[in-house]
């Protein structure tokens, strides 16, 4: 969809007045700058770096550079003490979130070495350059007071506990990246009556940007009839290598299913989707042998990174395509029983799975009803495979506004039913019950996005960047 990606901003601050007294530290304070720069580029290479700026000039022109390159998150280094004229101009200007890096050269100031040398002035220009959290309340309150919203990691330069909050808020700044330039499909309506899933798409924009391109399911009927036989044998052949296809899937289906899926990558390429959201009732038309042959398809798609969220659930497929972006997979699910013996809830639902994130090969399987929906056809029946695991839930409250609702867990081995849908047991820290009541206090849909792996904190601050309220309950 795009081939440019997100830009990181970095800049560091000092006082100029200071160089001319104490030579050796602006080379200093660059290095550490430097230093940062470097570590940065290790997990994310776009990074534009403005240098140390020490006066309010300095500091409208890197203000400028970094609009002029489309900066969308900065990373503004406190060195020593400076002043706060230096810091506005360059942040009022770029209008991207920032993450002041309060970070100490080392663990703790050597006052023996200092309180040895003598020389006062010289002993004040070491003692400057540890003092990054001099200037931080004063830039706060600037932030504060101009409505300018940051965010703070306080630690120690070499603490990987710091580079592994700043490479969460990098990877958060690509996720938001992405999703404001994707496109989202809707193809064909809501689930008549299925209340709580309903989404208000100009709040979708508000939050996410993006574009969302409303389909016609007679678009995809159209574009199967032109699929010829050779392409649905070698997408039959990729059903084989993708998927453990069960002895009882018909020749008949599998042909349907392959045509069908050979027809959704071209509408994907066509408008150059990059996530799916569909529901169609098709009763007795072109167009029921189109949405009853869909899951395959739709599930290879979720696992090439272009997830697909079934019942037309907008607001999941935003869900799955945030998890999947931050690397993580992301799938289609939904809690509807309880095992009170084990503590686990057990989710899963029909239509697309992440085939990336399962246990072992997802099998098909054929079903004779699609329960609650018209026709029959291939499903894909598949686990997420244990070990940890994060839920999302974009969750649109009564004021119109959108939050997202997370919890981190653990899928675990057990019976489930082989049934034909997506189906895993889950764990959490506060035990089933509290885990089924504290999400439904929170309102979402019954719809939610799974992926493997724990990043609440991930999302947390992705939340932060869109300027969306995160709930972690566990």
């Amino acid at each position: 969809m795009n081939n440019k990606t997100a830009k990181i901003g970095l800049f560091g601050i000092g006082l100029d007045t200071y160089w001319p007294q104490f030579p050796a530290l602006k080379s200093r304070l660059e290095g550490y700058l430097s230093e940062i720069e470097q570590k940065i580029s290790t997990f994310h290479s776009a990074v534009v770096n403005v240098g140390l700026i020490d006066t309010a000039d300095k500091a409208f022109e890197a203000g400028h550079h970094f609009r002029q390159q489309e900066v969308d998150i900065i990373f503004l280094y406190v060195a020593t003490y400076a002043l706060s004229s230096t810091v506005f101009p360059v942040v009022r200007q770029a209008k991207v979130p920032v993450i002041i890096l309060n970070l100490a050269p080392e663990s703790r100031i050597d006052y023996d070495a200092i309180n040895s040398m003598g020389d006062r002035t010289q002993m004040t220009g070491e003692w400057l350059a540890y003092c990054s959290a001099c200037p931080v309340p004063e830039i706060a309150n600037l932030f504060n007071r101009t409505g300018i919203a940051f965010h703070q990691i306080t630690g120690i330069l070499k603490e990987e506990e710091c580079w592994n909050e700043v490479r969460d808020w990098v990877e958060a700044a690509k996720v938001a990246y992405t999703m404001f330039h994707n496109k989202l499909g809707c193809m064909g309506h809501y689930y008549s009556g299925m209340l709580d899933i309903y989404s208000d798409l100009t709040q979708q924009y508000a939050y996410f940007g993006g574009h969302i391109e409303i389909i016609e399911v007679d678009e995809l009927t159209a574009m199967r009839k032109e699929v010829q036989t050779p392409q649905i044998a070698d997408r039959i052949a990729e059903f084989y290598t993708y998927f453990d296809v069960q002895a009882d899937c018909s020749k008949k289906e599998l042909e349907r299913a392959a045509r069908t899926s050979v027809a959704l990558d071209k509408l994907v390429d066509k408008y150059g989707l990059g996530s799916m959201a569909y529901y169609y009732k098709g009763i007795g038309t072109d167009n029921a042998d189109t949405m009853s042959s869909i899951i395959l398809g739709t599930s290879l798609l979720t696992a090439r990174g272009v997830p697909v969220a079934g019942e037309y659930e907008i607001k999941n497929a935003q869900a799955i395509k945030i998890l999947d972006s931050f690397g993580a997979g992301g799938s289609f699910t939904e809690y509807y029983a309880m095992d009170f013996n084990d503590d686990v809830v057990l989710m899963g639902h029909d239509g697309p799975g992440h085939i990336s994130i399962a246990q072992g090969k997802t099998k098909v399987r054929p079903l004779y009803v699609y329960h609650g929906k018209v026709g029959k056809g291939l499903s894909v029946e598949m686990s997420v495979r244990t070990g940890p695991v994060t839920l999302l839930s974009v969750v649109q409250k009564k004021s119109g506004d959108l939050s997202f609702l997370v919890a981190e867990g653990e899928t675990v081995p057990g019976a489930i039913l082989e049934i034909g849908n997506t189906n895993s047991r889950y764990k959490f820290s506060i035990g089933a019950r509290n885990f089924v009541n504290s999400w439904n206090l929170n309102g979402p849909a019954h719809h939610c996005a799974v992926a493997v792996g724990h990043i609440a904190p991930k999302i947390e601050k992705l939340g932060a960047l869109l300027g969306m309220e995160t709930v972690i309950i566990c």
